[in-house]
């Protein structure tokens, strides 16, 4: 079976100057195109000319190659650089640690470029092959951006860049025509896609799914010309290497006790064989509320999957690693190849429109009913999560750079789940905003508008909308769910927390179920209200806990004295005083 991707010009340029110079022939300067450059480590001559050894880290040769790779990838197509090769042909070699030096482009781009090094050796020499992919917002060295004009890097500015950029905006990998033909897609593959389609018990899905072959892969849109796209060929045939390695661990440290890493194997099978082999080790708990039983596993399901799909539909597909997913304990951690993409990061990735590497990959796993369509999954993740007590999803990008995405599913919070499901209206406990104010609330005693921001990833006046929204919800359709704190000066932000009845609610389905619920201590909840908005008064302090203003003075007397607060007036009486925060003065 011959599974070719479509052509990539600059791999192509690679492999064919790497053909030359192991063939003997001299490749020099002259060889040297807007696609490839040759370059050799900085620092490696005397003062004569004379080559001198090499080391693993070198900082100038990681800062010139760093420059050049961010010209490359400014570049649109990219480029490559090949390291251990001198303007006049000769072979120096390169001793740069490849996985070293991937990292220091990375932190000298800005946390921005992500290049594919390897290593290469050419009649007996080591090589380095640095390959950048296109950037897709302008990737600046020193400040400065730069692109490839015929073989040398010039600097732009970013107007020039933006608008050359516009014109292969629509560019997508995943979307290019391979070379392999659609009688290679694999019939496993085929029978995979059909499973996914009729798994969803969706009218229109079943009528896909009832199609031949070749209509199946054409109404996913992965045939053009009687060829695969790159999606099509991912999906349907696979690579040379894993797509994902799935790994068991009863716990941290512990053996493996179920491994998925599978080649000659397309990705679809990959990732139901993964699904098959998750959901055999998430445990099945059963959820009893009044007659009704329910049955939930350790991780949710859809979270789960999410994330599993999540790491294989945006990931950088141009590096040789699997997605890493760990199954450890009540945990789930998946990692994927490639950093955050088109301006996501972690404080924005739950509202942000919707970015992707690979949007005909995306699509296709979309409609196959895989992962969510037009999103990432990450809303998803976060109530799934939190509908069952658990902390909200971790998705941060780690050195490599990868993103990692956490499902931790420890303990199982019953009363918590039971006192959602007497929230009014029920879309409420369902809604995703505020379900994380309502976990914050509960973990820390109180929101106003300000903490509410990053931790719903909204404008401030969108979230004080969602606070307002939530305020307006009850408990059993009578009783308020949340309370004003009072004593708040005028023009300050409203503060907001859980009210005396919902908090009798919740506790009394702890009670119920023998449950200890950790709750924030009065000094907790004075200092954080203090830190953030600057001041407290025993009579917002009275409120923010439910008691009586003159049962707190001693609490911010405790803190005046040990440095944390100090009065509004020096004698510390009389009426309006108030406690300014001086922590950290």
């Amino acid at each position: 079976m011959g599974i070719s991707f479509g052509s990539d010009p600059v791999r192509e340029a690679i492999a064919g100057l790497l053909a030359r110079l192991d063939s003997g022939e001299t490749v020099d300067a002259r060889a040297e195109s807007k696609l490839v450059d040759l370059k050799e480590e900085a620092g490696r001559r005397d003062r004569q000319g004379h080559v001198l050894p090499g080391t693993p880290k070198n900082e100038e040769a990681a800062a010139k190659l760093a420059r050049e790779a961010a010209c490359m990838a400014n570049t649109p197509g990219g480029g490559a650089l090949i390291v251990g090769v001198s303007d006049n042909g000769q072979l120096i070699g390169a001793d740069l640690d490849a996985e070293w030096l991937r990292h220091r482009i990375y932190e000298l781009t800005q946390r921005l470029l992500t290049v594919e090094v390897a290593e290469a050796i050419v009649q007996g020499i080591r090589l380095l092959v640095i390959t950048s992919p296109t950037a897709v917002e302008p990737v600046r060295f020193n400040n400065k951006i730069f692109w490839r004009v015929d073989d040398r890097c010039v600097e732009v500015d970013a107007a020039t860049w933006h608008a050359k950029r516009m014109q292969v905006l629509n560019y997508d990998w995943s979307n290019d025509t391979s070379t392999t033909p659609i009688s290679e897609a694999r019939p496993q593959a085929l029978a995979v896609a059909r499973d996914f389609l009729l798994a969803s018990a969706d009218t229109s899905s079943e009528d896909l799914a009832g199609s031949t072959d070749t209509q199946l892969l054409r109404r996913l849109n992965v045939v053009r010309d009687g060829l695969l796209t790159n999606a099509g060929v991912l999906a349907f045939i696979g690579r040379s290497a894993p797509c994902l390695d799935y790994i068991r661990r009863d716990y941290t440290g512990g053996d493996s006790t179920a491994r998925v890493r599978r080649t000659g194997r397309s990705l679809l099978e990959e990732l139901a064989e993964v699904f098959l082999t998750m959901d055999a080790h998430n445990k099945m708990r059963h959820l009893q509320a009044d007659l009704v039983v329910r049955q939930v596993h350790d991780i949710p399901r859809l979270a789960a999957r999410e994330a599993v799909v999540n790491g294989v539909a945006h990931r950088e597909w141009g590096l040789p690693e699997p997605t890493l997913v760990e199954h450890i304990g009540h945990t789930l951690r998946v990692t994927s190849p490639g950093g955050f993409f088109g301006g996501v990061n972690e404080s924005n990735i739950i509202t942000h429109p919707s970015q992707s590497r690979n949007p005909a990959l995306t699509q296709l796993l979309a409609d196959l009913r895989v992962a969510e369509r037009e999103g990432i999954g990450v809303d998803r993740m976060v109530r799934e999560m939190l509908r069952l007590g658990y902390t909200p999803p971790a998705i941060r990008e780690i050195d490599g750079p990868f993103v990692r995405t956490s499902l931790v599913g420890d303990v199982l919070d019953e009363p918590w789940i039971a006192w959602l499901e007497g929230i009014r209206p029920p879309h409420e406990s369902s809604d995703v905003s505020s379900l994380l104010l309502l976990h914050h609330l509960l973990t820390e005693g109180w929101i106003d508008e300000r903490r509410a921001v990053p931790l719903i990833q909204l404008p401030i006046e969108e979230t004080r909308g969602a606070i307002l929204k939530l305020a307006r919800a009850t408990i059993d359709g009578v009783q308020p769910l949340l309370t004003q704190v009072e004593g708040v000066p005028d023009g300050a932000p409203a503060a907001w927390r859980l009210s005396p009845q919902a908090m009798d609610a919740l506790t009394a389905f702890d009670a119920r179920s023998n449950h200890t619920r950790p709750l924030p201590t009065r000094t907790e909840i004075a200092q954080s209200y203090a830190r953030s908005r600057g001041r407290i008064s025993s009579t917002e302090l009275g409120s923010l806990l439910g008691v009586s203003p003159t049962n707190v003075g001693s609490t911010l007397k405790s803190l005046a004295a040990d440095g944390v607060l100090e009065p509004s007036r020096p004698t510390g009486l009389g009426r309006g005083l108030y406690y300014r925060w001086v922590a950290e003065r």
